[in-house]
């Protein structure tokens, strides 16, 4: 995240904390923003479509951030309830030194969910054959490109510019990749679902691995409320957390033909096709989070990720960022 847009970011979440808190527990409502729309994120659009919101008695509000940091943003000026983001970003503005921060109530993925894409079928594909190559991995300091940073270099290989290292290509903005990767540029392309099945489906490209398979399993993308907003709505976050879990459930189980049905109002543009792969992608990779507890050691894993990368400068405590009271207790309720 870029430290100016986190400064703007904690200056409007101070002068605005007045309002931050002022969602009322009786409010059926949740006004929740998310980083970007992605079948990724599919057990909490299931959770909207199959009616499980509605039976704790929540409507949602949905908006889109079109970013981390802009998603920040509208959570810390209270502008949001909820935020659906990476907890990197919490993980920043925390580093920041901010008195009012925002607070990890869930986890939804548990992985990257980015896909590997190449020009090529390579049903034998290995992380560590990577010297020479060029891959275009998306934004600095986001998520996506610290977890392929990662699996690269975890597999042996050195991330540079000399012609014997891996290049990682951070230069071409989130929304151009794949046309960038179309037109030539670089041998791999990182891609997330629908992208990526609706590239292979048109011929272009290939499925080769999952970034999140080879980089481990770290908290991706997480529920995130001030504690202001959570101290007027327990009772609704428990109950939101509840949804989310029986969507997950109900997912990992369902038909193709249930899966399309549980999605396609959220994705009316997608063909039922690439609704089914995607989500069958992300269930074969294990992407999503079982339960939303998140687990210390994933939180940890993920400021390694970071400071691999370059990204963090100091590691912040799990409890200072991460409070698993209503995780625990939708997951109870739900035994």
């Amino acid at each position: 995240m870029k430290k100016f847009t986190i400064f703007l970011a904690l200056i409007v979440g101070s002068v605005s904390m007045v309002f931050a808190g002022c969602g009322s527990g009786t409010s059926k409502v949740i006004r929740l923003n998310e980083v970007t729309h992605s079948i990724f994120y599919a057990p909490f659009y299931a959770a909207i479509n199959l009616g499980y919101f509605n039976d704790e008695g929540i409507e949602i509000d949905l908006t889109n951030g079109g970013g981390s940091d802009q998603s920040m943003t509208a959570l810390l000026s209270g502008n949001a309830d909820m935020a659906l983001l990476g907890p990197e970003t919490a993980v920043y503005v925390v580093g920041e030194g901010a008195k009012n921060t925002p607070v990890i109530v869930g986890q939804l993925t548990k992985r990257d969910g980015s896909l590997l894409v190449g020009r090529t079928e390579e049903p034998s594909f290995d992380w560590s054959k990577l010297a020479g190559k060029e891959i275009i991995g998306g934004r600095r300091g986001g998520s996506p490109a610290m977890s392929l940073q990662y699996a690269v270099e975890k597999a042996g290989n050195t991330v540079g510019t000399e012609p014997t290292d891996c290049k990682i290509n951070l230069d071409i903005a989130f929304n151009l990749t794949v046309g960038a990767f179309e037109s030539g540029t670089g041998d791999y392309c990182t891609m997330f679902e629908p992208t990526a099945s609706e590239f292979v489906a048109s011929g272009r490209g290939y499925i080769v691995a999952s970034v999140g398979e080879a980089s481990g399993n770290v908290p991706f993308t997480c529920f995130m409320a001030m504690q202001s907003y959570i101290d007027k709505n327990e009772n609704k976050i428990e109950g939101f957390l509840k949804a989310v879990t029986r969507a997950y459930n109900y997912l990992i189980s369902a038909t193709d033909e249930q899966i399309a049905d549980a999605l396609r109002p959220s994705f009316s543009t997608t063909s039922d096709s690439i609704i089914v792969s995607s989500v069958r992608n992300y269930i074969l990779f294990d992407a999503w989070k079982s339960t939303p507890v998140m687990e210390s050691e994933d939180f940890s894993h993920l400021q390694d990720v970071m400071e691999n990368a370059g990204e963090l400068k100091t590691r912040v405590s799990f409890s200072k960022v991460v409070n698993n009271t209503y995780a625990e207790r939708a997951v109870d309720s739900l035994k």
